[in-house]
């Protein structure tokens, strides 16, 4: 089973995977893979950013991970993968998400496109777009330790997958922020 970890930078994707590999799980760092493997398609200088080829990536994954029992899949763009089985969208209050992206150093401009697209669900809509809404998994990690959201996947993965409630999607609403 593979599945994806995804949400906007600083949301917490990256500290989490690090002690879900401490405790064996295995788990997929898709940006170093994409430079590790050459699965990209340039540099969009605008946002700073690399562009991803989501079909040479995607048919990577499917082909090394697809027969796994459970692999989890860490990045931003792991939602726009065809092959994941579940998604676990991770989400953070927009000023909190821009004191972080701050303290990261970044550019304004990119943190403040990051905070809009959060905000705006983007990553949200993108993965409803691309895969039944059963299968993804919305955590506010906003005021929530590394430790507690380590402990929310795992009760996520020992529940089956199923559905719960405190993780539907749709719960999160940013829109507020936008009158602000």
């Amino acid at each position: 089973m593979i599945i994806a970890i995804t949400g906007t930078p600083g949301t917490g994707k990256t500290s989490v995977s690090k002690i879900l590999k401490d405790k064996d799980f295995e788990v997929v760092d898709l940006n170093k893979l994409v430079v590790d493997e050459d699965f990209l398609d340039g540099f969009d200088k605008k946002r700073d950013s690399k562009i991803v080829d989501l079909e040479k990536l995607n048919n990577h994954i499917k082909t090394n991970y697809n027969d796994k029992d459970l692999v989890f899949l860490e990045g931003h763009l792991s939602h726009l993968l065809k092959n994941v089985d579940k998604i676990i969208i991770f989400r953070c209050h927009p000023v909190e998400l821009r004191k972080r992206l701050s303290n990261k150093k970044w550019k304004k401009e990119k943190i403040s496109e990051n905070v809009e697209s959060e905000i705006l669900d983007i990553i949200l809509c993108e993965a409803n777009n691309l895969h039944p809404a059963d299968n993804l998994f919305e955590i506010d990690t906003t005021n929530r330790s590394i430790d507690d959201l380590t402990n929310s996947i795992i009760e996520i993965v020992e529940n089956g997958f199923k559905p719960m409630k405190k993780y539907n999607m749709g719960k999160i609403d940013w829109s507020e922020e936008l009158l602000k």
